[in-house]
């Protein structure tokens, strides 16, 4: 890193002792990243990481989603409730102790068993009587165990929200592509007790005085500078083997396409015609949009980059080596039976099991709503005292008010209807759901007379019948949507065991343990896993393919080239068009005149860095990490060295929208501004 630029230490980075950067930055909402940009616990994050708690306070009358939301004061921050913040105070190598009891002759049962107890006693060991989380979290399949500490904090509001036209510039269209030009951010603040602790909404609470927070430059970025993320990174897989990428681009992919994209269409045609849907499913289409994107070009990338041929010449080094030596042959030799064995069970259920998901309990709402009675109407059907009914359902009020908050029946029947169609006509005869096969056999495969009736009949698409409900509940076994539900998840729990019956955890352990002693030279570095985690590169263009070549930087020029009156992906509010045409940028603009708005960097991330701080050489914040580029999206599975990069948001762009569109000084004489 010192090479590459950096000028701060290792302890700047992460200390126990001192406020370091790890200080300033959080992990939000348990699936994206924030930073903290001010002493007073101003937190900046991706707008579609705040896209559910902005549409949670929007209404036709109050559309924040469309026209943004600009907190004058603290009075007017909105809370947020169930939404979170933890900041990272400890990590702690306890492979060793976990370890405790297990040897190579311990079967897997019995070794899972061990080190689930060993975790269990030393998190309760590491605890005490603290209010904090402890975690501890297996990294390169099971050969290190690390414990990580965090504190909570659960007092977050909202501040502010640029407008759709910039914050969701692009939607699907642009998303997971470069070039781009989205103001991708939300801005919230932590709260904490008056003494300063993690503490529950309560009007008595205060801004957290922040142990560390980062200055925003203004300088500006240049192909070559240095460039650090610092977030916590979900998941990735790039030391699996060639079944599990083939499993991906023949399986998982294209499942998780065709029920997301039958998704999709109905919600469309329902948002477009009606602008209250628009407001009610703008972050239920996005949540389905991304990943739906994001499987189209894994599977396409995969294919382009040549990972499954990669990962298969690797096996075939790893065989002859480890056939040099009988050692290596009597520990590792049995290992490619059982992950072949386990591949080629896995591909009977996988198309199966996401079908179960993505368009049976998962599907259509009122479907995936009536999961969350399942307990409830085992304690009915098991006689259960009358008071522990009757506070069990009370328990249930808020979540029902919340579900029919944002619900549209209409749109509900229809996406329910084309999901059971798809469902049908896709699945293995043999591996439907029964009643689904019932159905299906009977009526030429459409389900529209079916889900017609269930919703004429059922308690989850009608608010008052389902609170009458929880005023007297009584079995729910003859309601036709949890008849349904109850029927795809008794197949799908079936269908998962069978899957389940195979294991290549033991195999997958030994081949990374394997690979790390074949290759001593190579840089392990750990699979994500929503732990925080840094990656360090530079500005670069791109050169993705012969005779194509990205620049680093795009700017409010090109956003106005892309600019469609009334369209819901690429209008552009009428104050930012002004400051356009009169080329209004102040000191935010570039030696050139122009207004940076986004830049690529060749740093390393994956979904759950939503929202990461770039950070310079010197520790300032000089852009929002938001997406990667269409190029490389077989990223998870493998990072691609010279097509990879990461879509930024520029800091310039950041407050430019902050301080002449939203005229926000009150955020303004909050942040402290490098230039």
């Amino acid at each position: 890193m010192k090479s590459k630029g950096f000028k701060l230490s290792a302890e700047d980075i992460y200390s126990i002792n001192k406020a370091s950067l790890k200080d300033a930055v959080v992990l939000f909402d348990g699936g994206c990243t924030g930073e903290i940009v001010s002493e007073k616990g101003l937190i900046l994050t991706n707008h579609h990481c705040g896209l559910g708690q902005v549409q949670a306070h929007s209404s036709v009358e109050h559309d924040y989603l469309q026209e943004g939301f600009w907190a004058k004061s603290k009075a007017e921050e909105l809370p947020n409730k169930g939404l979170t913040v933890s900041f990272l105070t400890y990590i702690e190598d306890v492979t060793k102790i976990l370890l405790v009891g297990v040897d190579n002759n311990t079967s897997e049962a019995d070794r899972a068993t061990k080190i689930s107890e060993n975790a269990k006693t030393l998190i309760k060991e590491r605890k005490g009587n603290r209010d904090v989380e402890v975690e501890i979290v297996p990294f390169y399949h099971g050969n290190q165990y690390i414990l990580f500490v965090y504190d909570v904090y659960k007092d977050v509001r909202l501040v502010a929200c640029p407008p759709w036209g910039i914050g969701k510039f692009g939607a699907d269209t642009d998303n997971w592509t470069w070039p781009r030009h989205k103001g991708d951010f939300c801005i919230f603040r932590v709260y904490t007790a008056p003494d300063g602790s993690p503490a529950e909404y309560s009007e008595d609470n205060i801004p957290m005085k922040s142990k560390h927070f980062l200055p925003i430059s203004l300088k500006g970025v240049k192909p070559g500078d240095y460039t650090m993320i610092l977030g916590y990174p979900g998941s990735t897989d790039r030391y699996s083997t060639s079944g599990a990428v083939k499993s991906v681009i023949e399986q998982e992919g294209p499942a998780i396409i065709a029920c997301r994209t039958t998704k999709l269409d109905q919600y469309r045609k329902h948002m477009d015609a009606d602008p209250a849907v628009f407001i009610k499913y703008a972050s239920k289409q996005a949540s389905v949009s991304n990943y739906w994107k994001y499987y189209i070009g894994q599977v396409k990338q995969l294919q382009r980059n040549k990972v499954f041929e990669k990962r298969a010449n690797q096996e075939v080094a790893f065989q002859k080596w480890m056939n040099e030596n009988s050692d290596r042959k009597a520990q590792y030799g049995d290992i490619f039976n059982d992950i072949d064995q386990y591949w080629n069970h896995q591909a009977k259920y996988t198309k199966a099991t996401i079908y179960h998901r993505e368009a049976g309990w998962r599907g259509g709402e009122a479907v995936a709503f009536a999961v969350r009675f399942r307990q409830l109407n085992r304690i009915i059907e098991n006689k259960a005292a009358q008071n522990e009914i009757a506070a069990r359902a009370e328990a249930m009020k808020g979540a029902v008010q919340n579900y029919f908050k944002d619900y549209d029946k209409e749109t509900d029947r229809d996406v329910t209807i084309a999901l059971l169609n798809l469902f049908y006509k896709d699945i293995n005869p043999e591996q439907l759901p029964a009643m689904i096969k019932k159905i299906g056999d009977k009526n030429s495969g459409d389900f529209t007379q079916f889900v017609n009736n269930a919703f004429a009949k059922s308690i989850f698409v009608d608010a008052e019948k389902l609170n009458n409900w929880i005023e007297n509940p009584k079995s729910l076994t003859k309601d036709p949507i949890f008849a349904l539900m109850s029927e795809i998840i008794n197949s799908y729990i079936d269908l998962t065991e069978q899957a389940g019956s195979v294991s290549n955890s033991r195999a997958e352990r030994l081949y990374m343990k394997g690979l790390m002693e074949m290759q001593k030279d190579r840089n392990f570095y750990p699979d994500a896993n929503f732990t925080m985690r840094l990656t360090y590169g530079s500005v670069q263009d791109c050169k993705p393919a012969n005779a194509v070549t990205y620049d680093y930087i795009t700017t409010l020029d090109g956003v106005m080239e892309k600019y469609k009156p009334g369209d819901w992906e690429f209008d552009v509010p009428a104050d930012l068009i002004k400051l356009w045409e009169n080329k209004d940028y102040g000191r935010y603009a570039d030696e050139n005149g122009d207004l940076v708005v986004n830049f690529i960097t060749t740093n390393d991330i994956t979904g759950g860095n939503s929202g990461s701080p770039v950070i310079d050489a010197e520790g300032n914040l000089i852009g929002l990490a938001f997406d990667g580029n269409w190029e490389a999206m077989s990223g998870d599975l493998s990072f691609e060295n010279e097509v990879q990069r990461t879509i930024c948001m520029d800091a310039r762009y950041l407050v430019f929208i902050i301080d002449k569109m939203a005229n926000a000084q009150n955020l303004m004489q909050e942040l402290k501004i490098i230039e």
